[in-house]
């Protein structure tokens, strides 16, 4: 008698065609996008410099700096919840910095440290207020974004009369922490490779001889860290099953023993930790630290993490994806500046790309479920 466990003599059970099983796997559109805008850049602007060394190295900071964010956002999408307070949360970060560094007089590494520990802390609340109040997420984050926006006004106002502070890589001399979000690594390579006429070198001033490219910005290294470490948990781990679950089905999950709470709440925290990274490199690459940091970033974070694959309803989506999905955004932002175009049709290119990614994303999330 012919085994009916078999799926293969199982009439009832339809095996899944080879191209469906590719169009359900969230990483795919962030392949494609990557895919087509390369493709597209290197048709129109291979001859302006955009893949020449110094050309690749500013299109991979751009697009370093949306990965990071990207990663915290992804994680909390997947958990099923939104934070609108990222780009505040980046100014606010910014500015603490130079408030405790700069204004106070704090040791840097006292000041960095004690500005995550504020942050990170403001991304609990938020995590804690929804889940008490059973409130959306977009509502509270929302809330977030306009106080934490008034405070870092409101305070550089207050104590120095303006809204942007410097002197930040003075009061970071010297510092042992500071190295870590505003240093580079790699330089003697860099110089190597100037040397063997590799890479080109500067031709006049104090710097004749140099290496154009003196390293890779510590932003590069945070981001592929953050995009490892997140795509580690996410795939790897059982805390990774438990935020697909948190995001897929909160009551069911709840019921089977996972802490949806504590999960949720962890995923505020680590999605302000992001920006909080993100914060402190920016401060100590500009000097400085603005009111006006971060501005839109939340939202340039959640279109990243859709064009990965997530799904706005939360349980689906992918850190790879959603680092592709970024840098999408930093070479298409370096690339117009590259081929000539106007910058601000940079805006219009994420609209028409959210657009696109959550028909696609919408259309996948049915073939899912089954839903017509």
């Amino acid at each position: 008698m012919a085994d009916l466990a078999t799926s293969g003599d199982d009439e009832r059970v339809k095996a899944i065609p080879a191209w469906r099983r590719a169009l359900i796997r969230p990483e795919l559109g962030g392949m494609c996008g990557t895919v087509i805008v390369f493709v597209f850049f290197l048709l129109t602007a291979f001859d302006s410099g955009m893949f020449a060394p110094q050309g690749i190295m500013n299109w991979t900071v751009v697009s370093a700096q949306f990965m990071i964010i990207a990663v915290g956002a992804c994680l909390l999408m997947i958990a099923g919840e939104f934070d609108l307070s990222v780009g505040s949360m980046i100014g606010f970060a910014g500015m603490m910095v130079a408030v405790f560094g700069v204004v106070l007089g704090w040791p840097m590494w006292i000041a960095i440290l004690i500005t995550f520990a504020l942050c990170i802390s403001i991304g609990a609340l938020n995590g804690w207020i929804v889940i008490r109040t059973g409130l959306p997420s977009f509502i509270v984050t929302l809330a977030f974004l306009f106080i934490l926006r008034g405070f870092t006004i409101y305070i550089p106002q207050t104590i120095e009369s303006k809204t942007i502070i410097g002197g930040i890589r003075d009061a970071a001399e010297g510092d042992w922490l500071a190295p870590i979000f505003g240093g580079k690594i790699g330089g003697g390579i860099f110089q190597w490779l100037a040397d063997a006429g590799l890479i080109d070198t500067f031709t006049r001033g104090n710097r004749a001889g140099q290496a154009v490219i003196d390293g890779v910005p510590m932003l590069v290294v945070w981001a592929l860290i953050l995009i490892i470490f997140g795509h580690v948990l996410l795939t790897r781990t059982k805390f990774g099953n438990w935020i697909f679950a948190a995001g897929g089905d909160a009551e069911a999950a709840r019921n089977s023993g996972v802490p949806v709470s504590q999960v949720k709440i962890l995923m505020f925290m680590f999605t302000a930790f992001c920006a909080t990274v993100f914060a402190v490199c920016q401060v100590m690459e500009f000097g400085s630290a603005g009111a006006d940091r971060g501005l839109l970033k939340e939202f340039e974070a959640i279109i990243a993490v859709v064009i990965g694959g997530a799904l706005l309803t939360g349980g689906y989506g992918s850190v790879i994806g959603a680092a592709l999905g970024a840098l999408i955004f930093g070479v298409v932002q370096q690339g117009l500046f590259f081929a000539g175009v106007e910058s601000s049709l940079f805006r219009v290119f994420l609209g028409v790309i959210l657009l696109g990614a959550v028909v696609l994303n919408t259309y996948i999330r049915r073939m899912i479920t089954g839903e017509r």
